[in-house]
């Protein structure tokens, strides 16, 4: 099995060197984009095991990523993990309805990240993103 490969897009410089820094020390091949036509453009060139992919951004918004992978049949299996500070429930809600398969709020721990990555890669989460959230009280679930 070759190395694990996670395509993360954000236009947050400082969230893509965090990410690649702490995906590089859990041994991930890491690919950035800065935003989504990029991002959409990196997966027809290399398709990744895992896409992390922030909502708030110029041009392509996260929810539209996430659909336009979803409805395309040679993506549409691809895990795709929204990483956004919307946390509002319809804000949830638009991320299940584009097929997300885990929704984070920022800030989040790079560490439960990792965790959510391998379980979306492995199939554990559900379709709609039901990941726990680790700052709720008993790691409550996430809609």
């Amino acid at each position: 099995m070759g190395q694990r490969h996670v395509l993360v897009v954000d236009d947050d410089p400082l969230i893509l060197e965090v990410l690649r820094t702490v995906l590089d020390l859990e041994e991930f091949r890491v690919t950035t984009a800065t935003d989504g036509e990029e991002g959409l453009a990196l997966l027809a060139q290399d398709r990744p095991d895992v896409l992390v992919c922030d909502v708030m951004m110029p041009g392509l918004d996260g929810f539209e990523v996430c659909r336009r992978v979803k409805a395309d049949p040679a993506t549409a299996r691809l895990p795709v993990v929204l990483l956004t500070a919307r946390d509002r429930a319809e804000d949830k809600r638009a991320g299940e309805e584009a097929g997300c398969d885990a929704y984070l709020t920022k800030p989040f721990s790079p560490l439960y990240l990792i965790d959510v990555i391998t379980e979306v890669r492995s199939g554990a989460t559900a379709p709609g993103g039901t990941a726990p959230d680790p700052t709720a009280p008993g790691g409550a679930a996430r809609p």
